[in-house]
């Protein structure tokens, strides 16, 4: 139940900084924070041997490497490069082919929104859609980031023994 409630972090995380992301095109630090830090009591309750757990967490430290070089190539932001490393921690290297396939479709999926978004012939009066819509914005790109952990969490070990104790 503990391991349940624990993993309930990761989706919940995930779909609000997706949410943030679109109302302001920030994703705050804490997010990614809490994110990594409850995959340890999450994997410990999970009943994940320690050699595994370990291989979880150098995983992200490579993959927060990586997205971090990207960040300063301005390939994407800071608090993307965050998320996806904190997303990976629990996703781990069994389920990162997923996790990098769903990002990519949704974010071209994304990006085809915008495009369309931005070719649309109204003024919007929300602050948010004016950021949307306004061809100098980058994209929120939590959404796709968000969608594509959410897809490869069944092959996460963490989130696949917090699914067992639900169903059981």
């Amino acid at each position: 139940m503990i391991t349940s409630l624990l993993c309930l972090s990761f989706p919940l995380l995930l779909i609000y900084a997706a949410w943030h992301d679109i109302s302001t095109m920030t994703i705050p630090n804490w997010v990614s924070i809490v994110l990594g830090v409850a995959f340890i009591p999450a994997a410990l309750t999970a009943g994940l041997p320690f050699d595994v757990i370990g291989m979880h967490l150098v995983f992200g430290a490579i993959v927060l490497v990586v997205c971090a070089g990207l960040f300063y190539m301005n390939v994407f932001g800071g608090g993307d490069a965050k998320v996806i490393a904190a997303a990976s921690l629990w996703t781990g290297l069994a389920a990162s082919a997923p996790f990098v396939m769903g990002m990519a479709i949704a974010g071209g999926a994304l990006a085809g929104v915008l495009i369309v978004l931005r070719r649309m012939k109204f003024e919007p009066k929300q602050a948010w859609l004016v950021r949307l819509k306004s061809p100098d914005e980058g994209a929120p790109y939590a959404v796709a980031i968000a969608i594509g952990a959410l897809l490869a969490a069944p092959g996460s070990p963490v989130i696949a023994a917090g699914l067992a104790a639900v169903t059981v």
